[in-house]
């Protein structure tokens, strides 16, 4: 049918032109009929939204019969179990709709799956097309916007139009439309003022999204990603539209061990790389990280040329992806001397505080760090103590009152530890652990709160200052030691702290 219509319309269209030249040749005026087309052309390609280069969208087959592209299940998907029951349950209305009808449950039509970069939202979404046999059709919320009204509400109705037709195409009864990026489209309406093509667009999704039928030949439902659902407009998140809100957070420990199992299984890992260990190391990484670090820990045995991957390409690939690859520049030999001594106060204060806590200090540079101490923390910790904050704190600290007793003079290298420690005693007042008591910083006057800020942190500085200086010989040994070797592991700094 489409062959037949572009036949007919580049028929019309020679025809067209050559009756044009013909009315040239004859000395017939032409210019108004030249014009009128152009006028018909621009109006025709901004209905269709082709001045952005006709972007297409995604679709992505899946069928557990015929797995021709390697479809991903929810086996595949470590660190997420709470998110995927969820999403499991809100997916029965698609496998059990019978059963679902005898209930009088009304099916959903959206859910939001929301969560930080990394956790595998959209991994999320290609199982449960697997899980329930539907065709898959994904866009981000980018590909809607362009400066030309009206361009990102034809999108909306081509993607849901794509997402039933794909399914007839596949044999599916249901569909599933995957929109990343969905604060893209579906931000608060009335932010921009000056461009009402965004609101446009998100009224279009409210109306399609209306419109899906439970008694549809094809069964939809829409399932969105975002990073920052507080930017969502109230009225695409209201019952109804997107139902369910799935939390996919940061995995905890036995997540990051589930990950790491799953990623490792292609890889060839050497009898002493424990993953349970990297895992515990690894707190605050997103799935993505953990993929990434043994990715680059199987190009850095590749590099040294091993058969397999062992513990120390895994160290190395868990410091390049914190801090980034290793820099060819050498800092001079007084800098490198401070920057020494700098990472030491961190480690040792650090030791002496939580024993066990470092995890190596080096004094390599990576990324924008000339030095750096990288603490292995116990447990997945969701809730701090004051004495917690105030040990973050003190080994913050720790650099700047190392330079000063060695050296006589602080660096601007302790800027970013300067930070911290001032980001944790704000934390402490918000908290209400500070001498102000539970406050409200709206209706504290701000020297009040920069006057506590900086007797928390006198009071810790007082407090390192006082641990370096009586171990001013231990500290002074580790430091020349680590000069010398340029990385010390933990186990290595804590058999020479007890030495001295």
């Amino acid at each position: 049918m489409k062959a037949v219509q572009a036949y007919w319309k580049e028929l019309a269209a020679g025809v067209g032109i050559g009756v044009v030249i013909a009315l040239a040749i004859w000395g017939v005026d032409v210019t108004p009929i030249l014009v009128l087309a152009a006028l018909l052309v621009l109006v025709q390609v901004m209905q269709t939204g082709r001045f952005a280069g006709s972007r297409r969208l995604e679709t992505l087959t899946v069928d557990a019969k015929n797995p021709i592209n390697s479809p991903i299940t929810f086996d595949d998907i470590g660190g997420q179990d709470t998110a995927k029951r969820e999403l499991l349950e809100a997916l029965e209305f698609i496998n059990n709709k019978e059963k679902c009808t005898q209930l009088g449950i009304r099916p959903l039509k959206g859910i939001l799956l929301a969560g930080p970069p990394g956790t595998g939202k959209t991994l999320l979404a290609k199982a449960a097309a697997s899980f329930t046999n539907s065709a898959f059709v994904a866009a981000s919320g980018s590909s809607f916007i362009e400066m030309y009204a009206g361009v990102g509400a034809q999108r909306i109705r081509q993607l849901f139009a794509a997402g039933r037709q794909a399914a007839l195409q596949q044999g599916k009864e249901s569909a599933i439309i995957f929109i990343d990026e969905i604060e893209v489209i579906g931000g608060k309406r009335g932010r921009h003022s000056s461009h009402l093509e965004y609101d446009q667009t998100l009224n279009q999704l409210l109306v399609e999204m209306d419109g899906i039928q439970e008694d549809s030949d094809v069964r939809l439902l829409v399932i969105g990603a975002t990073n920052r659902p507080d930017l969502l407009d109230s009225a695409l998140v209201r019952p109804g539209r997107f139902d369910r809100v799935v939390r996919v957070d940061l995995p905890d420990k036995q997540g990051r061990l589930h990950i790491l199992k799953i990623h490792s299984r292609n890889k060839p890992l050497a009898a002493d790389v424990d993953l349970e260990k990297i895992a515990g190391e690894t707190y605050g990484f997103s799935g993505a990280h953990l993929e990434s670090l043994l990715n680059e820990a199987a190009i850095h045995a590749l590099r040294e040329g091993s058969d397999v991957i062992r513990e120390r390409h895994l160290r190395e690939a868990l410091e390049k992806v914190v801090l980034g690859e290793k820099l060819n520049r050498k800092p001079r030999e007084e800098e490198r001397r401070r920057v020494a001594y700098h990472e030491t106060g961190h480690a040792l204060v650090s030791e002496l505080l939580q024993k066990g806590s470092v995890s190596s200090v080096t004094v390599t540079p990576r990324g924008q760090a000339l030095g750096y101490v990288r603490r292995k923390p116990y447990g997945d910790y969701y809730l701090y103590t004051k004495e917690q904050l105030l040990e973050q704190i003190a080994v913050a600290l720790a650099g700047a009152v190392m330079e000063e007793i060695f050296f006589g003079s602080r660096s601007t290298g302790s800027k970013g530890d300067f930070q911290q420690a001032v980001e944790a005693a704000h934390q402490i007042i918000d908290c209400g652990m500070s001498a102000l008591g539970v406050v409200s910083k709206e209706h504290v006057r701000p020297d009040e709160i920069n006057k506590e800020v900086q007797a928390i942190i006198a009071e810790q500085e007082k407090r390192v200052r006082k641990l370096l200086v009586e171990r001013r010989a231990v500290a002074e040994a580790l430091a020349g030691e680590l000069l010398r070797e340029e990385s010390l592991s933990g186990e290595r700094f804590r058999e020479l702290l007890k030495v001295s």
